[in-house]
Order: structure tokens, then sequence, then C-alpha cells
């Protein structure tokens, strides 16, 4: 059955095209009669089962064309027939151009008319409603290329940048080396022979970074949980990065309840770990305070790393998961805008959550909560 609204202020005309379709097909047609486009407009919102709409342009609260494009402005998805008086064919033909799919001079209405500019009136409307969205697909995926090729030329800029710092430092040490082979001291040549150590670190983590995103992206980073020992885990990493930046930085942990028997995903746990404390660390001034603190609630675990650092500026706090995105307030301090899209690509895999509470110059602390076991969202 095909739902017709119609829309005339006139009884006789309204009760003449309500008798054409109970001749041409009374099981065929439901037609709904408003006399007002405020009340069509009221119904098509609170109803949207109509099919088309027969809508004249002369009505008490609207007139000519602004019938239609006040109609279409407010309802966009249903086709329009415009009905007009003899004299007013050149104002059907506007009507078209500003949404109307047809248009039917009331005098010359005959059944086959009339039903045939009903069916081509939805049949038109299908189309554009088709090209609509074909239009609007489209506009997606140009919109998701050009999206892609940004963060390709980003991707590219950013691997150029923080490549070319560790390997200049290398390139310099190297050649001071073998310039004055003879000539350094023993501790100025274990000062150069640091110094590529740790460029090559860089360029190492920078690596893995670009090889997480790669292999996520592929879908073939998967969570592999087994038992582990909470407190010895994070005691371990504490302890292998306080002994790696000496007495810089202090990093406390503490622990309230037994851990002894979590499930969880190690390598990507001790990527959440490593990546969060790393950068309290790098965003901290030396000697302050870097805290790591493990509690548990309701069947989850909660990480707590909390620094004394530079904090983050509000307007950024919201796009600090994005790949390469950087805080505007760093101030040149070296990063690539990749480890916090890692850890929280890391937690999600756990169907665990992160968020971050920070104030600039007042420290951040970053909260993260996992299932206890990999079991704990099945059950």
């Amino acid at each position: 059955m095909i739902h017709i609204l119609l829309v005339e202020d006139s009884p006789t005309d309204a009760q003449i095209i309500q008798s054409i379709f109970e001749h041409a097909d009374k099981a065929e047609w439901q037609v709904t009669h408003v006399e007002r486009l405020s009340k069509a407009i009221e119904i098509c919102s609170f109803k949207s089962v109509f099919d088309v709409v027969l809508l004249d342009l002369r009505l008490p609260d609207s007139a000519g064309l602004e019938t239609v494009t006040s109609f279409r402005s407010h309802i966009a998805n249903i086709p329009i027939v415009v009905l007009t008086k003899t004299n007013d064919e050149e104002l059907g033909l506007k009507a078209m151009v500003e949404g109307a799919q047809d248009y039917l001079i009331k005098d010359e209405i005959t059944i086959s008319r009339l039903v045939r500019a009903v069916r081509y009136a939805i049949e038109r409307g299908l189309i554009l409603k088709q090209l609509h969205e074909s239009e609007t697909n489209i506009r997606e995926a140009f919109l998701k290329e050009k999206e892609s090729n940004n963060m390709k030329s980003q991707f590219i800029a950013m691997i150029s940048h923080e490549f070319r710092t560790p390997m200049s430092t290398i390139r310099a040490s190297v050649d001071l080396l073998q310039a004055y082979p003879d000539e350094i001291a023993s501790e100025q040549n274990a000062k150069y022979l640091k110094r590529i150590e740790n460029a090559i670190e860089q360029m190492l983590k920078l690596l893995d970074e670009i090889l997480f995103l790669s292999r996520n992206e592929c879908g073939r980073v998967k969570l592999c949980p087994r038992p582990i020992d909470l407190d010895i885990f994070c005691q371990e990493i504490v302890d292998v990065m306080q002994l790696s930046m000496g007495e810089e930085h202090n990093l406390i942990f503490t622990s309230s309840g037994d851990y002894s028997q979590a499930g969880m995903d190690e390598e990507l746990l001790s990527c959440i770990l490593t990546n969060l404390l790393s950068n309290a660390i790098k965003y901290s001034p030396k000697n302050s305070n870097i805290y790591l603190n493990l509690s548990s609630h309701n069947h989850t675990v909660i990480f707590e790393i909390q620094d004394e650092g530079i904090g983050i500026p509000e307007k950024d706090q919201i796009h600090l998961f994005e790949n390469f995105y950087r805080a505007s307030n760093v101030r040149g301090i070296q990063g690539t805008g990749l480890g916090l899209a890692i850890v929280k690509r890391c937690v999600e895999l756990h169907l665990g959550s992160i968020t971050i509470d920070s104030q600039v110059g007042a420290g951040t602390t970053v909260t993260v909560t996992l299932p206890l076991t990999p079991h704990t969202h099945e059950q």
C-alpha cells in the first residue's frame, strides 16, 4: 500500500483527489489529508510513513515556492508532487528546481495522470536518495583517502626527523673516534660510545613502534594472556628503568593486595607500563618522584602512573591517543607521538580502559584499568 499525504486547503479539490484514488484502486492507496503546511511538517516529522506528498502551493500559512522550500527544509526524504492551478504551470516547474519531483495542474488531473505522477515521484525520490547515498559514500571515501595521504605524509616527515637526529649523533661520534683514535681519553671514548648506544636504542624503539602499528593495522596483534604475578612484574620494570636513568628521578612502586594469580599478556602489559613510565620520566623535572601504584576493584586491576611534570593542556587531552599527536607544551622534548596510541591499543586488547587527569604545571596521572583475568569480561 502506498501512503499519501495530501496537503490541500480546498475541501472541494481535496475531495476530488481522494475520490480519484478510490476509483483507481482503493486497496492500493491510503490518503491522509491536512489543510496547512505546518500540520504537514508536524505529521511528517512525527510519522515517517508517507511515500509521497501532494502539496498545494497556495495554503493558509504559506504560498508559492516558499511552500516547497519550507517543507523540504524540514522534511528532506519524502518525494513531493506539487499541485498548481492552470496559470501556475511555470511555478510548478520552478518548484521542481526547488526539490519537488513532479507537478500536476489541478484542472487537468485524471486517474492515469495522478497515478503516474505519484509512482514517478516515488521512483525519482528513490533514485535521488541512491544518488545522494552514492555521493555521500564517494565523499567519505575521498576524505578517508585524503586523511590517509595526510597520515602518510606526516608519517614520512616524522620518520625522517626522528631518524635524522640519532643518525647525526652516531655519525658525529664515529667521525670523532676515527679522526682522533689516539688522542681521545678512555673516559671521553666511553662517552662517545654511550651516545652511539643511546642513538641506536632510540632508533630501535622507533622501529618497534612502527612495527607494532603495522601489525595492529593488519590485525596481527593478538592478546595472549598467561598467569602473571603483577607485583613481581611491576617491580622488575621499575627496577630496570631506575637502573637505566640513574639518580635523575625517583621511581616509587606501591601495591595493595595479592596479584599473584592475575592473567595478562606480558608483552602488551610491558608496552603499556614502559611507555607510560617513560613519558612520566621524559616530561618531569630532575629529582622528582614518579609513582606506579597498583590496586584492585571489582575483579579489575588498576595501574596508576603519577608524575610531577609539566602537565598537559586541556585542549590537547582529547587528542593524546591519536597517532603522531603531541601536546602543545612539549617545548622540543623529543618524541614521536606514537606511544600513547600504542598504549591505548594494548589496553583495548585487554578489554580495559585508560584515562588521563592532568593540569599544566601540576603533573599528570594516567589510570589504566584491566580485567584481573582474561575471563572477567566473558563471565
